[in-house]
C-alpha cells in the first residue's frame, strides 16, 4: 500500500476566525479542579477537534495565557471559548438555570457505562471531568443529573482526564449522528 499525510489544505481546517463563527455542538465541558496545565491544554485541543460550545475552567484549574497550556493546545486556547469559575458547583448552577443536562463522568454507585447512556437530542449537555486524583467533588456529584462512566479493564481505576475528555466526546457526538 502506497499512502501520504494529507496536507494541511487537504485537510480544509478553519482559522481561529472561522472556527469562532462556525456553529458548534451544544457541548460545554467542565474542569473541576485540574492540576496539570497539559492537560487542560490538551482538552482545550479536544474541544477545538469536536468544536464544543465552550470550556469552563474551575477552581484551581489553571487559564491562558499560560505557557503549558499552550504547548499542548497548540492555539487552541485562543479558538476555544472559555471562562473561569471559582468552582464547578458556580458552573452547573449556571449552566443548569439556562436547561443544560449536567453528565459527570466519574465511577459512582449510580454509574452506568457511557456506551448504555441514551443521550436525549433536544438537550444542551455539560460534562464534568474532575481532578486527576479525586475526580469529581462528591459535592459537584450531587448536581449532576446523571454520572457516566467509561468501562475499563485493567489495573488503574481511572483514565487521563484529557483522554476521558476525548472518548466521551466522541461518543455522545457518535450517539447524537454528528460523527
Amino acid at each position: 500500500m502506497s499512502t501520504r499525510k494529507l496536507s494541511m489544505t487537504e485537510l480544509g481546517r478553519l482559522s481561529t476566525e472561522e472556527f469562532r463563527a462556525a456553529g458548534k455542538f451544544p457541548i460545554t465541558v467542565i474542569l473541576d479542579n485540574i492540576r496539570s496545565q497539559n492537560n487542560t491544554g490538551s482538552v482545550f485541543r479536544t474541544c477545538d477537534a469536536f468544536r464544543a460550545e465552550r470550556l469552563c475552567l474551575c477552581g484551581i484549574t489553571a487559564t491562558p495565557p499560560h505557557r503549558e497550556i499552550h504547548k499542548t493546545a497548540l492555539g487552541a486556547e485562543e479558538s476555544v471559548e472559555w471562562k473561569y469559575y471559582n468552582s464547578a458547583a458556580q458552573a452547573i448552577l449556571e449552566l443548569k438555570h439556562s436547561g443544560y443536562l449536567i453528565i459527570a463522568l466519574e465511577q459512582t454507585t449510580s454509574s452506568m457505562p457511557i456506551q448504555h447512556y441514551q443521550i436525549p437530542e433536544e438537550r444542551k449537555i455539560a460534562l464534568v471531568f474532575g481532578n486527576e486524583v479525586h475526580g469529581v467533588d462528591e459535592n459537584v456529584l450531587n448536581l449532576a443529573d446523571v454520572c457516566l462512566e467509561i468501562p475499563q479493564f485493567g489495573t488503574k481505576h481511572s483514565i487521563n482526564v484529557s483522554v476521558a475528555v476525548g472518548i466521551t466526546l466522541w461518543e455522545i457526538l457518535r450517539k447524537l449522528k454528528k460523527i
